[in-house]
């Protein structure tokens, strides 16, 4: 029996790259670094943490000791863990590491050494690392652990990915590798500013087996407002069939930088043992979102962590890191 393993299950740690100076935070680069500190700072009071570093030494020279948190060195490209990061796949009694291949979002950004990480660094996990021949990301999928995965058709199917596939192809890959019976696909929604084709990373997720937490715009003026208008009758189509509960994420306000919109969305949290990471932007819908978390998950802690800093370069909180299942040790 396969399955992909759900992101609220428990975990054994995190993973997250740090950013380097050979990467596109350069720019603001302190900025940057201290952003990924104080989200690892908060994970390693819960759960194990791997950093993989350009410079290790230079990076653990950052932290006091903790015997939460391992370093591994190896340079990237950029740091966008959670789309260049193996996947933890449940197979009978074992756990496989899928590791499919990553181009920069289609071919936008050179990725070659974010392709090549995970058998870089497969040496640091206690499961085997297996190689899939599919272009994928994990801001891609969603999965609730049982026989479902939730993603997105201008992703998956967009011909800058896997062009000599059909839909049906696609989905019987996903259903094989993943042990899933079920692909939902969102074919609306999307987010300003996001370079990843619409990941349903930042636009709906999974929060327990039969519920799905997604964006919903009330703002009739927002540019988004029609396309998660659809998106929501499409998840609502999907819990009248499956069986859901929906729960809205209020939409963030317009964040600019550099006059460009940039993608901000609650929906872009983080998972972790016993307390969920939540993206903030620094805007009034933040306390809202905060709400909700407090309501849906009222024994786990609701942690907020600013990343506006993260969305200048098109991305959030979820983005940077991957969750490891409960049975992958670090070695």
């Amino acid at each position: 029996m396969k399955r992909f393993i759900a992101e609220f299950e428990e975990q054994s740690f995190t993973q997250i790259i740090f950013p380097h100076k050979n990467s596109d935070w350069v720019e603001y680069l302190d900025e940057a670094e201290t952003n990924f500190e104080n989200i690892i700072k908060e994970i390693i009071k819960y759960q194990k943490c791997l950093v993989v570093c350009a410079d290790i030494k230079d990076v653990q020279r950052r932290f006091e000791p903790n015997k939460n948190l391992f370093f591994v060195e190896y340079e990237t490209n950029d740091t966008w863990a959670r789309d260049c990061s193996a996947l933890c796949v449940e197979n009978g009694t074992k756990i496989e590491l899928l590791d499919f291949t990553f181009t920069g979002w289609g071919g936008k950004f050179d990725a070659s050494k974010d392709n090549a990480m995970s058998k870089k660094i497969s040496g640091s996990y206690s499961a085997k690392l297996r190689s899939i021949d599919l272009i994928l990301e994990g801001g891609a999928i969603e999965s609730n652990g049982v026989d479902t995965i939730l993603t997105t058709s201008e992703c998956v199917l967009n011909k800058n990915r896997n062009s000599t596939l059909s839909k049906e192809q696609t989905t019987q890959i996903l259903k094989d590798e993943f042990g899933m019976s079920k692909i939902l696909y969102l074919n609306h929604g999307y987010l300003a500013g996001d370079d990843t084709d619409s990941h349903v990373d930042t636009l709906a997720r999974f929060v327990d087996e039969r519920t799905i937490m997604y964006v919903k715009c009330k703002d009739k003026d927002d540019e988004h407002y029609r396309e998660l208008k659809l998106m929501e009758e499409e998840l609502e189509a999907f819990a009248k069939d499956e069986g859901f509960t929906l729960v809205a994420l209020p939409m963030s306000s317009a964040c600019y930088f550099d006059d460009e919109r940039l993608p901000a969305t609650y929906a872009n949290f983080l998972f972790i043992n016993g307390a969920i990471l939540v993206p903030t932007y620094g805007v009034k819908e933040d306390a809202e979102a905060l709400a909700v978390f407090k309501r849906i998950f009222p024994t786990k802690d609701i942690v907020p962590i600013n990343c506006f800093t993260l969305i200048k370069q098109h991305g959030s909180l979820h983005c940077v890191t991957m969750n490891f299942a409960k049975g992958v040790e670090l070695i």
